[in-house]
């Protein structure tokens, strides 16, 4: 019964927002009020520069990470792994502390991932890789990095959970990307 607080936790640490606190601590203005209004690395990177986007992706990360390893460590079962890491992931698009508007998710996305399976997340980190290499457009690099996911979690885990988690996660990351996808139809994307 115990384990079943990882859940709540995991979803109030998604749910602190890393570009809004390191904008802040860096004296930049909010970036839900610059560029995309994304609270995102890439957004932050666009007016804050490479240090400030380099923090918020670390911290989007380890908000993801921390509270799934955590659970991982104590040995919860794999529906409350599961939970904690869609718990921080919600967090992260839907922060309490914030109105309920967060980011796009992919950075905290990638520490659940790490957090179910080293290797699995850095699939996911390498496959962004070399897609942004070739393309040079990082919500492009995200989208494949996201759907081949479930892909590598069948491979690398074969646990259906797991594969559940990683499709959700990816549905909500292609939902939260539509403008973007739609700017990459359109051959607008930057």
């Amino acid at each position: 019964m115990f384990e079943w607080i990882f859940v709540p936790a995991a979803y109030l640490i998604g749910s602190i927002s890393s570009a809004i606190i390191t904008c802040r601590l860096m004296g930049l203005p909010d970036p839900r009020e610059q560029g995309s209004g994304n609270p995102g690395a890439t957004n932050v990177m666009r007016f804050g520069g490479k240090k400030a986007a380099a923090i918020t992706l670390f911290g989007d990360l380890l908000k993801g990470l921390i509270p799934v390893y955590g659970a991982h460590l104590i040995g919860v079962s794999v529906d409350i792994l599961v939970a904690t890491g869609i718990a921080a992931f919600i967090g992260h698009l839907y922060p309490v502390f914030f109105g309920f508007k967060g980011g796009k998710g992919v950075a905290t996305s990638i520490g659940v991932l790490l957090g179910f399976s080293w290797l699995l997340g850095l699939t996911f980190i390498t496959t962004w890789m070399v897609i942004y290499k070739v393309g040079k457009i990082s919500s492009l690099s995200a989208l494949c990095a996201s759907i081949l996911s479930p892909v590598y979690a069948w491979y690398i885990t074969g646990d259906v959970k797991i594969i559940a988690a990683s499709a959700v996660m990816m549905a909500f990351l292609l939902w939260r990307h539509k403008s973007n996808i739609q700017r990459l139809v359109n051959g607008d994307e930057k």
